[in-house]
């Protein structure tokens, strides 16, 4: 993966299904916004694409294929959204803030046997956010909260695959730079003001 060579900054926000990166994904776009940054908020999958509407149907049980299937429907669906979204923000000096991008591709690809090296491969082309946050919460807590949604868990949402997928994510600091791992079990404003201090730091 090659560092955003734009003005415009990458932030991305990863985690467990129900871990809460679209929450703080969208405080942290409104932060920035008060702070008289434009903003460009987005999420992976998207739904605007061929390969984006497929996936949506495979993580839903509509549909079923192997994972490295599966992940290179997420690689053309992310090359897609950097060339139409992304990029042309960035490019402007937008900032971009985007919940899910490659780093979930590299966890969840994991856990139905894709191999990390083939994971890697797909990812090679795309760029490297400039900061990412990782919300750490137990898969336990994680179900319980999809539970409290009220509607039926997807693909990856069993609480098995949640532990091996955050064994996967556990590695992603060691192997990238600027992963920060945030307790994602704190009350939702003490996530959001951990978050806030990193983007805020010089």
């Amino acid at each position: 993966m090659q560092k955003n060579p734009y003005p415009g900054k990458f932030i991305v926000l990863e985690g467990l299904d129900g871990s809460g990166q679209t929450t703080q994904a969208s405080i942290l776009a409104a932060a920035l916004q008060k702070a008289g940054r434009e903003v460009v908020i987005t999420k992976e999958p998207t739904l605007e694409s061929e390969a984006g509407k497929h996936i949506r149907n495979v993580l839903d049980k509509k549909e079923v294929l192997d994972s490295l299937e599966l992940q290179r429907l997420f690689a053309q669906d992310r090359k897609e959204h950097l060339e139409k979204t992304i990029v042309p923000a960035l490019q402007k000096g937008v900032w971009v803030v985007c919940d899910r991008y490659v780093f979930s591709s590299l966890a969840f690809g994991s856990v139905a046997g894709a191999r990390p090296q083939d994971l890697i491969v797909l990812q090679n082309d795309f760029l490297l956010p400039d900061v990412t946050f990782l919300l750490g919460v137990k898969p336990a807590v994680c179900v319980q909260r999809i539970r409290k949604r009220g509607k039926p868990f997807t693909l990856f949402e069993e609480e098995q695959k949640m532990e091996k997928i955050w064994q996967a994510y556990e590695t992603l600091p060691k192997k990238f730079q600027h992963i920060h791992v945030i307790d994602g079990q704190q009350p939702i404003e003490e996530v959001a003001k951990t978050i806030w201090q990193i983007i805020s730091q010089p």
